[in-house]
């Protein structure tokens, strides 16, 4: 028995917005006074550092459970399942759903719950639940699956991972530009057919980390204090990032036993062009090679950070040969890894 994708799907939303979008934000210090640039040099070097040209938010009406559901869908038709026969629904998300304009999050019931309830799903033990790991989260969701369909308690599970961020950012924050909406699917299952996941890794550093992302006040002194943010420690996770998730990518792919040069793609959260480049040259350098020319596909330029949205959607794009310039054949091997709050990070080799 091998454990494979066998379908996927992803929602991106419709609503665009640029780089040059910001340039008429009011941009704060975090003690509230005038950050020193102008506007457009301020977008000018967050391009340079990050590779974000747009990124894309959802319309007013929709919530992150609504996005899920839409990639939810294209998902279990891309698999032709019957959804009646789903063991587990495992939806990772970090803020639950917020509506436009509220500054309360709703998590009651799960959002997983929602999902199940929207696709009409009758059979009570189709077990959905929610998992909050961070920007890793899915990649996590698809190591659980895994081992529940190990274990014999599963032999389908369909794991999401969907975010709206546009609704938890400080607009008086510059680190406000990177983040982005977006949701992405996929179905794992049993199977008979060669391949599948073939070795996973899993490490949450909290003795020095744990606080490197956090919720926190708007820079805007004259904001309401009780309304929180998504705020980060950006110098710290570039460093932490550039430090640990190499090391988990080689110990993944050792345990896989797949030869390195036989890693046809390297599929990395879409966090910061920047820090995922160097991510990728520390990886291969922990093997004594260079990085091979178009190994990391990237929709980072137009799409943002989506957080646990950015790994699925990537893939999607990838299986449905969306990518320009890059493609996936049958027997390829790639490589998932991510990185962020908790501080959590993971990897899974997976052969297609």
């Amino acid at each position: 028995m091998n454990i494979k994708i066998t379908g996927s799907g992803s929602y991106i939303p419709t609503e665009i917005v640029t780089n040059a979008d910001f340039t008429k934000h009011v941009f704060l210090n975090d003690d509230g006074t005038p950050f020193p640039l102008p506007n457009e040099v301020i977008t000018e070097k967050f391009y340079d550092i990050t590779g974000i040209e747009e990124r894309r938010y959802v319309t007013d009406d929709l919530l992150t459970s609504d996005i899920a559901t839409i990639a939810a869908q294209k998902a279990i038709e891309d698999s032709g399942i019957d959804p009646e026969t789903l063991d587990y629904i495992i939806f990772a998300h970090n803020f639950g759903n917020v509506k436009k304009g509220a500054i309360q999050t709703d998590i009651l019931p799960s959002l997983a719950t929602r999902v199940k309830f929207d696709l009409r799903i009758k059979n009570p033990k189709c077990v959905a639940y929610d998992m909050l790991f961070g920007c890793p989260g899915w990649v996590e969701g698809v190591i659980q699956a895994q081992a529940f369909i190990k274990a014999g308690m599963a032999k389908k599970c369909l794991v999401i991972g969907a975010e709206t961020l546009s609704r938890v950012v400080d607009m008086h924050d510059r680190d406000s530009m990177i983040y982005s909406d977006g949701a992405g699917a996929t179905v794992i299952e049993a199977t008979e057919e060669a391949g599948g996941i073939l070795a996973h890794a899993s490490a949450t550093f909290t003795y020095d980390e744990a606080y490197y992302l956090f919720f926190g006040n708007s820079f805007n002194k004259e904001h309401d204090p009780d309304v929180r943010y998504i705020k980060m420690h950006g110098r710290k996770i570039y460093e932490f990032a550039l430090s640990q998730v190499p090391k988990a990518m080689k110990e993944c792919v050792d345990a896989s036993g797949i030869s390195i040069n036989n890693i046809k793609k390297v599929l990395i959260h879409q966090a910061n062009e920047k820090m995922d480049e160097a991510i990728i040259q520390r990886f291969y350098k922990l093997f004594g090679q260079k990085t091979p020319e178009g190994i990391m596909p990237m929709s980072i330029h137009k799409l943002g950070n989506s957080s646990v949205a950015t790994v699925p959607t990537l893939y999607d794009l990838l299986v449905k040969g969306q990518l320009e310039g890059h493609s996936l054949q049958k027997g390829d091997v790639i490589l998932f890894a991510s990185v962020g709050a908790g501080m959590n990070l993971n990897a899974v080799v997976y052969q297609m």
